[in-house]
């Protein structure tokens, strides 16, 4: 009886924590309604008055104005209806701003699949280099065609073309080969990069660039296949996909809401065994009902004089339809919408093929954006902490992760957005220079702009040392709001097993093929195109009506007495469908919690926080790090300097700034004693150095004299710390790090000299490579 009566208890707790909540989001949309209405109305208000004959001709004017533009603004969406069903028609190409040509189409492998590879054409005035790594943008396969990476002259694409870069292209067909499953994809993956690879013999492993739910993919490649993948960047990237904060991401309880996974499966079953991607889509509109519904068409009504190319082109892309197979878009759903298991290593294609990301010793750039409520930042960086449980084992791991953060800018933005190609996505272009010079860890990239003198902006990056903890201030509440889609994930296997059991059969047998396509056809999002098209005879009219009224336009002028009305009625109905969408997602975020968020599960929470405490990860008792700290003095010459470099920084504030980290290696390593070292060896010596440094600073220090004895090295080393002190602002730690060294390494009896440039020391046999060079070539060896 006791235990009903706290099983009562907790179940009213929970009853008025959401009641709560809900008062709260309500009491704050209403006030967000009121302010935006406050407004309109004063903007209304300061008008000037008007006598009434001057208000009838500007009445008049306007009714012109406002019967032109309608006309026009019509027939931009019967353009769009012709564009769409000619691109149907054409196959539905990329959609991409520049050149290209397929090298590889999977279609064609051994195990098909609807992905090709495309090498783009750099216009005539850019000259590629080839000894520069190459890019390969793998775009998101989220309901639309491919294309947005490259979608503009400023993109993706553009910035890495004008930089030198060679670029490739990952693109999909609109329909999936018969039997395509995800294995299949990640294995066409990996089959490019590995062509890519090849016609790049002399530059280093190509940069995999991840496009929104691209990002996913290219971090399962990177973890099947970390042998062939170099840097990662994930732009917009759900990898950790239940998180997010309360009345902000109201995406991630759709799934809680439908029941599971089940829908996918009925949707997929209704196409014939393909799931339409133009479901994604609409969720997606579904977001943003005032935007969907109004504030695109106000706006294109509004300069319908000059927003037809902007619109036009944007919705080309925006209403390609690509499908999945069945198997696919299970997949997904189970995986990653509902299940969330990639993050935690549970994901699999199939027997033996799971996806552990601590597997990935590339470096991985993130980016997101504080504006994204599709793909929000706890999304996109949370699968860190659920990899490690401190910043120390991420060193200990050899990771290097390095996170960019925007403030405000939408998710189409991070991708479309032409000022962000060119801030954003040139200067992770730029790091990717220098990424050898970050030791594993965790970083954060933070981007100043200077202005020059002729107009220009000038950008200075740096790089600044971050832990889990500066990550988990993002989340309200440290994540415990996520405990109830574990019940959501459970939940959904019942749902879907139910539905297999009891209605599949059903409908697979009522849904032949040309039903699926019918109903394809019929799809709101498609009908709204090609209804508005010249396939429909009753909108015939409107080309020439259009074309009349271009020839006899007649604007009316911004001093338009009856302007500040049109503008208030369009804020009215915009703040109106942005009170119903925030009611909405006040309710749904209410009934989630109130049916998942059980007080069991919070306590669930609190148990496996505490287990994390008690447990916290001991990187010193991974053996592969005991066996680098047991050969701390066993080091050569060229570990002894990297070792300096890594000591210096790690006395510093842990802010590198890009313009200074220019110099870093050469300092530290002239490239005539790095002769033969590739790049993965050079990341494993930066590895181990940093290990080494960052568990054991003082012994790693204490060993520099027996590691640097010749009088070479040691000038060599003087040259070093010189020539860090005249490129970096050392603080006063720093400085006295210095000088600890330099009496740590004193040069011979004679007092020689130090050398006016760096010097390479006398070749011994200690220094003739390093350490981690010997290591990995013995495996090699022996492999």
């Amino acid at each position: 009886m006791a235990d009903l009566n706290v099983t009562i208890d907790r179940a009213a707790t929970i009853s008025r924590q959401v009641a709560t909540l809900l008062d709260r989001r309500l009491r704050s949309a209403s006030a967000r309604y009121a302010t935006r209405m406050q407004a309109a109305t004063r903007d209304l208000a300061a008008r000037p008055p008007r006598n009434p004959f001057e208000v009838g001709q500007d009445a008049w004017r306007y009714a012109i104005d406002a019967t032109q533009r309608t006309l026009l603004f019509w027939d931009t969406l019967r353009q769009r209806g012709n564009d769409w069903i000619a691109h149907e028609r054409a196959g539905k190409p990329p959609l991409l701003h520049y050149a290209w040509e397929v090298l590889a189409d999977a279609r064609s492998f051994a195990r098909p699949c609807n992905y090709a590879l495309l090498r783009i054409v750099p216009p005539h005035d850019i000259t590629l280099d080839e000894r520069l790594r190459p890019f390969i943008i793998i775009d998101p396969r989220a309901g639309h065609g491919p294309g947005i990476g490259g979608f503009k002259k400023d993109s993706e694409v553009g910035v890495a073309l004008r930089a030198g870069h060679a670029v490739y292209f990952v693109i999909f067909h609109p329909d999936p080969e018969p039997g395509q499953t995800l294995a299949d994809v990640v294995d066409a993956e990996a089959e490019f990069v590995r062509i890519v690879a090849a016609r790049h013999p002399g530059s280093p492993k190509p940069v995999l660039v991840g496009n929104c739910q691209g990002g996913w993919a290219v971090m399962m490649l990177a973890a099947s296949r970390p042998d062939i993948a170099g840097p990662c960047v994930i732009n917009g990237a759900p990898i950790s996909y239940w998180a997010g904060n309360d009345g902000e991401n109201p995406m991630r309880y759709l799934g809680g809401l439908a029941g599971g996974a089940w829908p996918a499966l009925l949707a997929s079953d209704l196409g014939a065994g393909k799931f339409d991607g133009a479901h994604l889509v609409r969720n997606f509109e579904y977001l943003n009902p005032a935007n969907t519904l109004w504030e695109k068409y106000y706006h294109l009504w509004s300069a319908v004089d000059t927003e037809p190319p902007r619109f036009l082109e944007f919705e080309r892309w925006w209403g390609g339809f690509y499908l999945f197979n069945d198997q696919e878009i299970r997949w997904i759903v189970n995986n990653l919408f509902v299940g969330n298991k990639l993050s935690v290593g549970d994901a699999r294609l199939g027997p033996g093929r799971f996806f552990d990301l601590k597997s990935i010793k590339s470096p991985i750039i993130v980016f997101a954006s504080l504006g994204d409520n599709i793909t929000p930042p706890q999304q996109a960086f949370n699968w860190i902490g659920d990899l490690y449980s401190s910043t120390e084992e991420i060193k200990a791991n050899g990771q290097t992760i390095v996170g960019l953060l925007h403030e405000d800018v939408g998710h189409l933005g991070i991708f479309v957005s032409g000022q962000v190609a060119n801030r954003e996505h040139a200067q992770i272009i730029e790091l990717l220079k220098h990424i050898q010079q970050l030791p594993p860890g965790l970083y954060g990239m933070d981007i100043k702009e200077r202005p020059r003198r002729d107009g220009s902006v000038e950008y200075d990056v740096a790089i600044v040392e971050r832990t889990l903890e500066d990550l988990r201030r993002m989340q309200k509440y440290d994540r415990v709001d996520e405990k109830p889609f574990e019940a959501v994930a459970a939940l959904s296997e019942l749902t879907e097993r139910a539905y297999e059991l009891l209605a599949r059969p059903i409908v697979r047998q009522l849904t032949p093929e040309w039903v699926a396509k019918m109903l394809r056809e019929l799809h709101p999002l498609r009908a709204q195109r090609w209804a508005i098209s010249d396939h429909n005879l009753q909108v015939a009219a409107l080309a020439p009506a259009a074309a009349m009224a271009r020839a006899w336009r007649q604007p009316r002028s911004d001093a338009n007495a009856l302007l500040p009305v049109e503008r208030f009625a369009s804020e009215a109905i915009s703040a109106w469908l942005d009170l119903y969408r925030d009611l909405r997602d006040a309710a749904a975020e209410g009934a989630f919690f109130q049916v998942y968020g059980n007080l069991l599960s919070l306590e669930v929470a609190d148990q496996q926080r505490a287990i994390r405490r008690a447990s916290r990860f001991d990187p010193r008792s991974v053996p592969a790090v005991r066996q680098v700290l047991d050969s701390a003095e066993q080091a050569g010459a060229i570990e002894g300097f990297v070792r300096i470099g890594l000591l210096v920084a790690k006395a510093g504030s842990g802010r590198r700034m890009l313009s200074s980290m220019e110099r870093v290696r050469e300092l530290m390593a002239p490239a005539h004693l790095l002769d033969g070292v590739s790049e993965d060896e050079f990341r494993s010596l930066m590895h181990e150095e940093t290990i080494i440094v960052e568990f054991e600073a003082d012994r790693a220090k204490r060993a520099l004299p027996g590691i640097l004895r010749s009088a070479a090295e040691r000038r060599h080393a003087h040259d070093l710390l010189d020539g860090i002190a005249a490129h970096h602002r050392l603080d006063e730690r720093q400085q006295a790090l210095v000088g600890e060294l330099r009496r740590l390494l004193p040069l011979s009896r004679r007092g020689l000299p130090a050398s006016r440039g760096m010097r390479a020391p006398a070749a011994t046999k200690k220094s003739a490579a390093p350490r981690a060079v010997r290591r990995s070539r013995r495996v090699k060896k022996t492999g």
